[in-house]
């Protein structure tokens, strides 16, 4: 009897602590952690303890009270090639570090934003817990005032798991197109871990600035920032700033409902264009008899529009030459890591491109503030991979649910960046796991339709300043992809189709980009084509995983769509090669589609288009 109640009160115990724990709010993402004199920030990379949990037995048993018998491990970084048995271990895990805050913190609001845990995670803080995030590749944040201990060390503890299940975005033991180890419904590593830093920062306690959203516009020589202020708190007024091309312009704002809104005109604008990424500071400040707080960030004056032939930036004809790429290097898996972000944007940049794809998530925020300032253009892509609409009414539900909020994370955070110029709402969705078109009225082809038509509507409520998309894959239906601002295609003929035929697969891209250009008239971009090639395999004819035929099939389908004039864009599959799952198609768990190595060394068909698109006398490299 007393072991039953021993039993009965710890049940209690873990069903009360779950209870507590608040859910993440995409609202509260808007603005990164930034020090000044009303603000301060703590990052919490480093060394930190970790746990395996396979029996799911850490909350039962207090984990969050300290781990006992951990490992070390960085952070960031996923887990998953760090230390030695667990690559294909997707279950519970849990890392704990300790910090000090500092006793000036006192005044002032605490929070905990944590930048990528994939793919359910849970925090607590000094063994109290505070609240869940689901779904990974996107920043979430936590108030953490109440939990705070002073003149001791602070313990943080989150718990993480990434569980392959047909009702997660992306899915995964879905029994669909891809037979692969670990079960992913997509071809890539499902990395997992606290991927990106972790941050303490604080805002003033009497009132804050929660978020900034600026939109950006022109007419003529004058530009024009609209921008929307946030409080929490009762502050009566503020001043908006803008700063740039050394003058100033200074717009006072008072609040009603805790909003604010300022227009700022600029005589003689310097636009933002991928010649002269100009960028204009924008401070606010909120205030009442004294500054209460203030905010900084950088943004561009730039419109993005689509005509019937083209994406146009300002106004005039951008063709987006670039890649879909990974966040993948060897042990980091998909950790934040600087330098190899700078030297991928170097090696683009090198190669002639001048745009990329987020596939097939968001990046880490220092990717878009680089973009932004090197002049680089981005199509903003959720986790929405490997879609399919063939199973029960609530899976499709709940991963219409947890797209949606997807999006709104990833407005929220990505909103202000000119370097985002599209957003893109799924990669490759199927009415069915396994693929395929189907017929016009089979349920699965028409709900596939709704739930991204609903998807874009959703993304363009929210902004109505960028064009949104989906990216179709080869054999889906054609009915979906006029839903799209323009169009966005994946396409391999001559590779997974027409194996070893490119004249023919070419032949076939051909008939289909007159088809559908015939029909919806709107812009196209190839948003994925290219060839497995294993570095230093030659042929002295192009053969399929040679880097001849790698080559040789790039070329085919640029010289086949520089003859189109409304094709707006060609994105090259992929930039580097990276971690696959394992399968019979992935030698070694990897995809060779990379025209750099995984460790970034070029292949014959990165120095082919760094030729072809350095070309100034080829009319597409306008």
């Amino acid at each position: 009897m007393k072991l039953l109640l021993v039993n009965c009160f710890m049940l209690i115990a873990v069903l009360t602590n779950a209870q507590q724990l608040k859910k993440a709010n995409a609202e509260d993402i808007g603005l990164f952690p930034q020090r000044n004199n009303h603000r301060n920030t703590l990052d919490l990379s480093g060394i930190w303890k970790f746990k395996v949990d396979s029996l799911h037995v850490g909350e039962k048993e207090s984990w969050f009270n300290g781990l006992s018998k951990a490992q070390s491990i960085a952070v960031p970084g996923s887990y998953n090639e760090q230390l030695n048995g667990i690559r294909d271990y997707l279950d519970l895990v849990w890392y704990e570090t300790e910090t000090y805050i500092p006793k000036e913190w006192k005044d002032q609001n605490i929070f905990i934003r944590v930048g990528s845990a994939v793919y359910h995670a849970k925090v607590w803080v000094n063994g109290k817990p505070v609240g869940y995030h689901e779904g990974g590749h996107l920043p979430f944040v936590f108030s953490v005032n109440d939990h705070v201990k002073w003149n001791e060390k602070n313990r943080i503890t989150i718990q993480i798991e990434n569980e392959m299940r047909v009702d997660r975005v992306p899915t995964g033991n879905s029994n669909g197109a891809f037979s692969s180890f670990p079960s992913a419904n997509y071809d890539f590593f499902p990395y997992s871990g606290l991927n990106r830093p972790v941050w303490l920062y604080t805002t003033p306690k009497k009132a804050y600035i929660k978020d900034i959203t600026v939109i950006p516009n022109y007419q003529g020589t004058t530009g024009s920032l609209d921008v929307k202020v946030e409080q929490v708190g009762n502050a009566k007024k503020g001043t908006v700033i803008v700063s740039g091309d050394g003058k100033e312009y200074t717009q006072e704002i008072t609040f009603k409902d805790q909003l604010a809104n300022a227009k700022i005109s600029i005589p003689n604008v310097k636009l933002w264009d991928l010649e002269n990424p100009f960028l204009y500071n924008v401070k606010v400040v909120l205030k009442d008899s004294d500054i209460i707080d203030s905010y900084e960030l950088e943004t561009g004056i730039r419109t993005v529009s689509v005509n019937n032939k083209s994406v146009l930036l300002n106004g005039k004809p951008v063709y987006l030459k670039g890649f879909g790429k990974h966040e993948d290097f060897p042990v980091i898996g998909r950790g934040q890591t600087n330098p190899v972000m700078i030297k991928d944007f170097e090696l683009m940049k090198w190669t002639g491109a001048n745009s990329v794809r987020t596939s097939h998530y968001p990046y880490d925020e220092e990717f878009y503030r680089t973009a932004d300032k090197i002049g680089f253009l981005i199509i903003d892509e959720i986790p929405n991979v490997g879609m399919f609409f063939d199973d029960s009414d609530q899976n499709i539900e709940t991963r219409q649910r947890i797209s949606s909020n997807m999006l709104k994370e990833m407005y929220t955070r990505d909103k202000n960046h000119p370097s985002v110029i599209s957003w893109s709402v799924a990669n490759e969705p199927s009415p069915f796991a396994k693929f395929g078109a189907g017929k016009e009225t089979d349920k699965p082809v028409v709900v596939g339709k709704q739930k991204l038509s609903e998807l874009i509507s959703i993304i363009k409520k929210l902004d109505s300043t960028r064009p949104a998309l989906y990216v179709s894959v080869m054999g889906g239906p054609e009915s979906w992809l006029g839903i799209s601002d323009y169009i966005a295609m994946n396409r391999y003929y001559g590779w997974y189709t027409n194996v070893g035929n490119i004249k023919e697969g070419v032949r076939i891209m051909k008939e289909e980009l007159e088809k559908t250009y015939a029909k919806y008239n709107k812009p196209i971009i190839i948003t994925e084509f290219g060839a497995d090639a294993q570095a230093g395999m030659h042929s002295d004819q192009p053969e399929m995983f040679t880097e001849e035929y790698q080559k040789e099939f790039i070329k085919q389908y640029l010289d086949l769509t520089d003859s189109k004039d409304y094709v707006t864009g060609m994105h090259v599959w992929n930039f580097a090669d990276f971690k696959t799952g394992q399968g019979i198609i992935r030698f070694g768990g990897f995809n060779y589609k990379g025209v750099f190595t995984r460790d970034r060394r070029p292949k014959a068909s990165a120095h082919f288009l760094r030729e072809r698109w350095n070309d100034k006398t080829n009319k597409k490299n306008y």
